[in-house]
């Protein structure tokens, strides 16, 4: 039973919690502030496929549990060596880096595509972290 009499104490007061932050998309942080720039070019492409990207693959796909962003990151760095699109590994590489990755991660990532993609691919993909570093 509480005392109406009684002065109230600091412990008295309601614990206030943060509200939680709204968390933010994964191409939020791939992108930075290149996602307009992105997203324009995509939707200048097609406006159906610059959506399917971005609510299938990004907001979808890649805001699933399971893996954390850094890691997911760096896994589309090696698939897209094998797919040899040096213009999107560009934009993965900038993505990992914003997800945490460092450069020696980013390194490992792309020196794990010798033994299955060949030296060919993998001197082009360490040519665009190159590019990449050097703007």
């Amino acid at each position: 039973m509480s005392d109406p009499t009684r002065e109230p104490t600091p412990t008295d007061a309601p614990v206030l919690t943060p509200a939680p932050e709204t968390p933010r998309h994964a191409r939020d942080v791939i992108f930075g502030s290149q996602q307009g720039r992105i997203q324009e070019r995509l939707n200048d492409l097609d406006p159906d496929l610059g959506r399917y990207i971005q609510e299938f693959a990004y907001d979808t796909v890649y805001d699933r549990p399971g893996l954390d962003l850094k890691s997911k990151e760096l896994i589309a760095c090696a698939l897209l060596v094998s797919l040899g699109s040096p213009p999107e590994l560009r934009t993965h590489i900038r993505g990992a880096m914003n997800a945490g990755a460092t450069e020696a991660e980013v390194r490992g990532a792309l020196m794990m595509c010798v033994p299955y993609l060949g030296f060919p691919r993998t001197v082009a993909a360490f040519e665009v972290l190159r590019q990449h570093l050097n703007r």
